[in-house]
């Protein structure tokens, strides 16, 4: 297994929207740090010989509309998709990052393999692990944005029991929950697998003096 060279717009979105994960390098013949990247690819490819995922390459100049749809402004960019979504990337050359977020996507690959829970299933799991349930960057005891401090506030007055999903540990559920809950945005607050909503819909039960009812479910 090597990393594949794109010849058309409909090979690669074969690629990108199969079963198994793609990593694409957005390259050009004329930069020397693409030709760097990719080696490092072909590496992978060998380090990890995962039947989860794949490796491609595409000429960023030869195909600009698919450069346009995913920004991209110079080379190389290595985007990584699930089933068609772009699920991170890395813009430049971080040798580190695009190693440590392949194997990661490589070991959610296997997981998922192993335990045979498509994604949708895995969502609706963690939804309902527990009757009050946050997806927040960072957890209840450390949380890493603004939005999230301030909700994990508010939950705390109410005192109920509740658990909390670090998104950031998680690309693949991060980005998958958007689509599965329709809800763009983090923090997200389940009650009884239920979306409540984010912040401001919190603080409007706060307003309204229902947020302990709703919570309780």
């Amino acid at each position: 297994m090597s990393v594949l060279n794109v010849s058309s717009a409909e090979e690669y979105e074969k690629y990108i929207n199969s079963e198994k994960t793609t990593v694409v390098l957005f390259a050009a013949d004329w930069a020397e740090q693409c030709a760097q990247v990719k080696d490092v690819l072909e590496e992978l490819t060998k380090v990890l010989g995962s039947e989860k995922l794949q490796f491609i390459s595409l000429n960023a100049e030869q195909y600009p509309e698919i450069s346009m749809k995913h920004q991209i402004d110079a080379v190389p960019t290595v985007i990584f998709f699930t089933k068609g979504s772009a699920v991170d990337r890395v813009d430049g050359v971080d040798i580190a990052a695009i190693t440590s977020k392949s194997k990661k996507l490589a070991e959610s690959a296997s997981s998922a393999a192993a335990t045979g829970q498509s994604l949708d299933e895995r969502l609706k799991a963690l939804i309902n692990k527990s009757p009050l349930m946050i997806f927040m960057k960072g957890d209840r005891e450390a949380p890493r944005c603004g939005f999230s401090k301030q909700l994990i506030a508010i939950v705390n007055d109410t005192n109920l029991p509740y658990e909390t999903f670090d998104i950031l540990g998680d690309e693949e559920v991060r980005q998958g929950l958007k689509t599965y809950s329709d809800w763009p945005t983090y923090p997200q607050v389940y009650v009884k697998g239920e979306l409540i909503g984010g912040l401001d819909i919190i603080k409007e039960l706060v307003a309204g003096n229902e947020l302990e009812a709703t919570l309780k479910g």
